[in-house]
C-alpha cells in the first residue's frame, strides 16, 4: 500500500500552478477539477489578512493562495512521513482525502479575515465540513479524485463524529496542531506579502524532522529548533501584523456593525455565510442597519481613534466579563453616556493559544516537547499571550476631545 501511495504521490502531480511564495505548486488533472470549482474558486475574492492592507498594503494575498499553499505543504508532510517505517497503515483513499481536506480548509471562512469571530455564528469549519458534503464538490472528490468526501468533512470539521476511525483522527491532528501545513503556510504568506521578516519560516528544516507517531507528527530533537522559530513568528505576527492597533480598530468597527444588525434582526447569521468581500461591502450599508455605516467607513478607511489602551488582566473580573459581548455592548452604552460621545467601542483579542503539545521522538522514547531543551516554557507561553492582548477603547475622531484621563479609571 506505501508503495502505491507513493507512486500516487510522485508521478500523478504533473501539472504546475506557479505561487509567489513556494514556486511551483504542483496539481494533478483531478485536483485542477477540483479547485476549478466554484466554492473554491470564491476563496479568490476573500483577503487573506482582511483589513492588514490599511497597514501594509502588499497584503491583499486571497484564501485561495494560501489553501493551494497549505495543500502544497500538506502534500509534502504526507509523502514524507509515508516513507518513514513507523507510519501507520495509511489507505490511498484516506490519502487523497486528506489532500482535499487541506486544500478545502477554508471554504466556509468568513470575510474580512477574523471579523466575524466570536459572534453567534457557524464556525467556519462547519460550515466548510457542510459544502465538502455537498455538490459539486463531493462527486468530484469521489468520482473524479477517488476520495471520500465524508472523510475529507470530518478531517476538517472536529464536531463530526471520527467513528473510531484512526485515519480521520491521524489527519486531523496533521492538518491541525503544532507544526502544521496551515501555520507553515499562513506565517511564511503573510510575512512575504505584509514585506516583514518576522514569519519567515525554515519549511524545508522543519519539514526534514518531522516523523509519524500515534498522535499525527513528532518532530526530532534536532526539530525543536524549528518549533520554536514557529512559536516565536507567530508571536511577532500577532504583535505587529495581526493585532496591529489599527487593524484592531477596522476589526472592532465591523465587529460592531455585524453584531448591532444581528440583535436588531436586521440581518440573519444564514445572511453571513459563503461571502466574498466584495458581497459583504456591498450589501451591507446604511439601507440595511444604521450601524453598517461602520462598514462603508472601514472600507473607506475612515477609522476610529484609540483613547485608551492597556494590558489585559485575566485576574480582574471586570475584564473577564468584558470577553462577553453582551456585556461589552452595555458598558460600551454607559461609558458613551458618560462622555457623551456619538459612539465608542471598546476591543478586546479573542484568546489565542501557542500549541506546544508535540511529542518529541527520540531514541530512548517519546517525551512531550515541554519536557525537551527549549526555552518554550508554559509560563514563557504565558508571557507572550499577556504582552500582547491589550483592551482599547475606540471612539470616532470627532469625539476625541471629550475623551479624558477618567476613561482609564473605568478599566
Amino acid at each position: 500500500m506505501k508503495n502505491s501511495i507513493l507512486d500516487y504521490l510522485n508521478k500523478d502531480f504533473t501539472e504546475p500552478v506557479r505561487d509567489p511564495l513556494w514556486q511551483n505548486i504542483f496539481l494533478s488533472e483531478d485536483f485542477k477539477k477540483l479547485i476549478s470549482l466554484e466554492p473554491f474558486q470564491n476563496l479568490a475574492g476573500i483577503k487573506q489578512l482582511g483589513p492588514a492592507y490599511h497597514v501594509y498594503p502588499g497584503a491583499t494575498h486571497t484564501r485561495l493562495s494560501h489553501s493551494l499553499g497549505v495543500f502544497h505543504i500538506a502534500k509534502r508532510i504526507i509523502t514524507k512521513i509515508i516513507q518513514h517505517p513507523d507510519c501507520p497503515v495509511l489507505s490511498l483513499e484516506g490519502v487523497k482525502s486528506f489532500l482535499c481536506a487541506a486544500l478545502l480548509h477554508d471554504l466556509g471562512h468568513f470575510p474580512y479575515a477574523h471579523s466575524l469571530k466570536e459572534l453567534p455564528l457557524k464556525d467556519h469549519e462547519v460550515i466548510t465540513g457542510e459544502l465538502i458534503l455537498k455538490e459539486p464538490l463531493s462527486s468530484c472528490i469521489k468520482n473524479y479524485i477517488g476520495g471520500s468526501p465524508l472523510k475529507a468533512a470530518a478531517i476538517v470539521n472536529f464536531e463530526m463524529p471520527d467513528n473510531d476511525d484512526k485515519e480521520i483522527i491521524f489527519f486531523r491532528n496533521i492538518l491541525s496542531g503544532v507544526l502544521d501545513p496551515d501555520k507553515l503556510d499562513y506565517l511564511n504568506r503573510d510575512a512575504f506579502f505584509c514585506g516583514v521578516p518576522y514569519g519567515t519560516q525554515d519549511t524545508d528544516f522543519a519539514l526534514t524532522n518531522i516523523v509519524p507517531c500515534e498522535q499525527g507528527i513528532g518532530i526530532t530533537p534536532h526539530g525543536i529548533t524549528a518549533v520554536e522559530n514557529l512559536l516565536f513568528s507567530k508571536y511577532l505576527m500577532y504583535n505587529s501584523v495581526y493585532w496591529h492597533k489599527t487593524v484592531r480598530i477596522a476589526t472592532a468597527m465591523i465587529k460592531k456593525a455585524v453584531i448591532t444588525s444581528l440583535k436588531d434582526g436586521a440581518v440573519s447569521p444564514e445572511d453571513l455565510y459563503l461571502l466574498t468581500d466584495n458581497d459583504f461591502f456591498s450589501h451591507y450599508n446604511e439601507k440595511v442597519h444604521p450601524s453598517m455605516k461602520l462598514i462603508t467607513m472601514v472600507n473607506t478607511r475612515n477609522l476610529y481613534k484609540c483613547v485608551m489602551e492597556l494590558p489585559f488582566s485575566p485576574s480582574s473580573e471586570l475584564h473577564k466579563n468584558l470577553c462577553d459581548l453582551d456585556f461589552r455592548m452595555k458598558y460600551e452604552n454607559e461609558l458613551k453616556k458618560d462622555f457623551k460621545t456619538t459612539d465608542l467601542i471598546i476591543d478586546i483579542p479573542e484568546p489565542i493559544s501557542f500549541e506546544i503539545e508535540l511529542p518529541v521522538i527520540t531514541p530512548d522514547g517519546e517525551k512531550s516537547y515541554t519536557e525537551s531543551r527549549t526555552v518554550f516554557s508554559a509560563p514563557v507561553i504565558e508571557g507572550f499571550t499577556s504582552s500582547i492582548r491589550k483592551i482599547r477603547v475606540f471612539v470616532p475622531e470627532k469625539d476625541l476631545n471629550l475623551i479624558d484621563e477618567r476613561i482609564i479609571r473605568n478599566f
